[in-house]
């Protein structure tokens, strides 16, 4: 019997996701960020990522709870699966050749730009063509966006604080900096 009420309070818990109820998603985003925090700062994860990675898993999730792709099964079916699709997209993060060769903003800026040994570089063209790709798809989105993400990422300033800047809460301005990032992203992997 039991379970079966626990169970209940899943199906009402989808419910009240599918119908956006803002109390019930902010309680859900805060009850388990925590344990995906403490999972990527374990595996050589920090702050940032984790944030960005949890935001990422929980969009997802709720997606797929309103396009009824996810039916939980038992009383903890929707933490469980939040969770492990946080899980995945960090395990990603971590075998991404970007993770493993992600050069700093400033060392780009600095890099030579004509080459004094007269070699030819490809990888190091490749990288120049993506830099200029990314730099020209971030100029293309839009000043709010610009704002946002050279704040949040450049600038390292915390959610709150862009937040008090753009006098929004940090919910919104943490859902601004995903749709943001989606828009960017969007951009970069279109064909051009």
């Amino acid at each position: 019997m039991g379970e079966r009420i626990r169970i209940q309070e899943q199906l009402a818990l989808t419910e009240a996701i599918k119908n956006n109820n803002e109390l019930v998603l902010n309680r859900l985003y805060q009850e388990n960020f925590k344990k995906v925090e403490l999972f990527i700062l374990k595996n050589n994860g920090t702050m940032p990522y984790a944030k960005d990675i949890y935001q990422e898993a929980f969009i997802t999730v709720w997606k797929n709870i309103r396009n009824d792709s996810f039916t939980p099964q038992n009383e903890t079916a929707i933490q469980g699966y939040l969770y492990k699709i946080a899980k995945n997209k960090w395990l990603d993060v971590l075998r991404s050749g970007r993770y493993k060769k992600t050069v700093a903003l400033q060392s780009l800026h600095t890099a030579p730009q004509e080459e004094t040994d007269g070699v030819s570089h490809p990888l190091e063209e490749q990288e120049d063509l993506a830099f200029r790709n990314v730099m020209m798809s971030f100029n293309t989105i839009g000043e709010p966006c610009k704002e946002l993400l050279q704040q949040f990422y450049y600038e390292k300033k915390s959610l709150r604080e862009i937040a008090l800047f753009l006098q929004i809460d940090e919910a919104s301005a943490r859902n601004k900096k995903y749709r943001c990032m989606q828009k960017l992203r969007t951009l970069v992997l279109s064909p051009k």
